[in-house]
């Protein structure tokens, strides 16, 4: 997906909070303007493949007459409530054919029950009610969720008790009635939390974490490998990179949204380095995406249209120092990298760990952008890359280097100008298995890697 919207909403976003304390009355709650439908049609725009909403943050208060709750829509003057905010986004998301997620947080700063092995259940209900009928139509009558955001905070609750949340239960109850979703958290087992809430993931990001022993919150591993992953890990936990478009994750009034070089530098730095980008835009106060904000995703969409629009590669001829099955099997092929079939791709020997990929160009290229992409349904395998060019005078020149590449590594080098491009990889834990290279001109931002 690569890509995906965050959409901080709720009581905070009319109190001017991050985190609620729970006691905030029902009606303070009351979008004069709600239209998910316009969420929805910014994120198709802006290239998004889904929305993940905060359908009940740390405060407690339900988006959705959730019967395990009596801190909800249904108990506000919002719609004389009669609301549902959840309802409206699953319409609007199978209208706009894009996926719907759902952020439900276990922490609960008001139910009664908070602290206590009765909110387990009480939790585990809640799942089930939003699970069991909310989500974007398949096409064939089922509401599908794509992504179940578990936040591992756990704070106090109004009797001043922590709950011991029932993690196995949670999961397995998120598994029984959406199956297809991918479960985020710290820890996953779906995606985990990159481990910064900067926006950007570890130069080196292995799609695989050993989660053993671990658990949500304070049990997580340590930032550093969230933020790495481990080379060889047991188990297949992809980084999900979460950053708001603003300083707060809830809109604010007094608060703009980042520059557009803020953004690409966001881009290279979480999807440019083997992660999917989760972007936060608040809808504001009307229940709407504010316009400084879609405009700045059209700009971004705008940019990285532009950007990629050109693959510089496809202007030369490629070559590759081995081919699986020598160079009589098409199917294996390093030309195979050139086309825009995704399970077309390129391949060596079992034996041949360390080779070397030659684009040629009768006339020379003029780039600063190198993207590579692990062929994923055959795991991530490229340890370490390097890259060289010929220059116009036909002048060797070391480029870039890299650690991983997985799903898509963009390399930013500088601006230069090749009749030659080198990239040999020189590590990989099996042949490498490559489905797409790329050169690009960015003259748009400076952002740096």
């Amino acid at each position: 997906m690569e890509m995906n919207m965050f959409c901080h909403f709720g009581p905070n976003t009319f109190s001017g909070a991050e985190w609620g304390n729970g006691t905030e009355a029902e009606d303070l709650f009351n979008p004069s303007s709600l239209d998910c439908r316009q969420w929805a049609s910014v994120a198709r725009q802006a290239g998004m493949g889904g929305i993940i909403v905060t359908a009940k943050h740390h405060d407690g208060f339900c988006l959705w007459p959730n019967p395990q709750s009596t801190h909800t829509v249904a108990q506000s003057k919002w719609r004389d409530g009669k609301g549902d905010v959840l309802r409206e986004l699953s319409n609007a998301c199978s209208e706009a054919d894009i996926a719907m997620g759902v952020y439900i947080s276990p922490w609960d700063r008001n139910a009664p029950t908070y602290g206590s092995d009765a909110y387990n259940e009480t939790f585990r209900l809640t799942l089930e009610n939003v699970l069991s009928q909310y989500g974007s139509d398949d096409g064939r009558g089922n509401r599908r969720i794509f992504e179940q955001w578990f936040d591992g905070a756990n704070g106090e609750g109004p009797n001043g008790k922590r709950q011991t949340y029932d993690w196995p239960l949670f999961n397995a109850t998120v598994a029984r009635l959406q199956p297809y979703a991918v479960i985020f958290s710290d820890v996953g087992p779906g995606c985990r939390w990159v481990g910064n809430e900067n926006g950007e993931a570890g130069e080196t990001c292995y799609s695989t974490l050993d989660a053993d022993g671990f658990t949500l919150g304070a049990g997580a591993p340590a930032t550093d490998v969230l933020n790495h992953g481990n080379q060889g890990g047991k188990y297949w936990i992809p980084a999900e990179t979460d950053v708001s478009i603003r300083p707060g994750w809830f809109w604010h009034e007094n608060e703009s949204p980042k520059s557009l070089d803020e953004l690409l530098h966001i881009y290279y730095t979480s999807v440019g380095r083997n992660s999917l980008l989760l972007l936060n835009i608040p809808p504001d106060r009307r229940g709407l995406i504010p316009a400084s904000d879609s405009l700045r995703l059209m700009e971004l969409r705008a940019a990285l249209d532009s950007i990629f629009a050109i693959n510089l590669a496809q202007q030369g001829k490629i070559s590759a120092s081995n081919t699986r099955g020598g160079n009589r099997s098409k199917k294996f092929i390093a030309n195979n990298m050139l086309n825009s079939d995704y399970d077309s791709y390129w391949a060596t020997d079992d034996s041949v760990l360390h080779p070397v990929l030659t684009l040629t160009f009768d006339h020379p290229v003029t780039f600063n952008r190198v993207m590579l992409q692990e062929y994923i349904p055959l795991g991530q395998r490229i340890t370490k890359i390097s890259i060289a060019y010929v220059d116009t005078n036909g002048i060797r020149r070391p480029l870039s280097s890299a650690t991983t590449v997985g799903y898509k590594r963009i390399l930013l080098t500088p601006t230069v100008t090749a009749r030659q491009v080198l990239i040999k990889i020189d590590e990989s834990m099996a042949c490498p298995v490559l489905n797409r290279i790329g050169l690009f001109m960015d003259d748009i931002t400076n952002s740096k890697q």
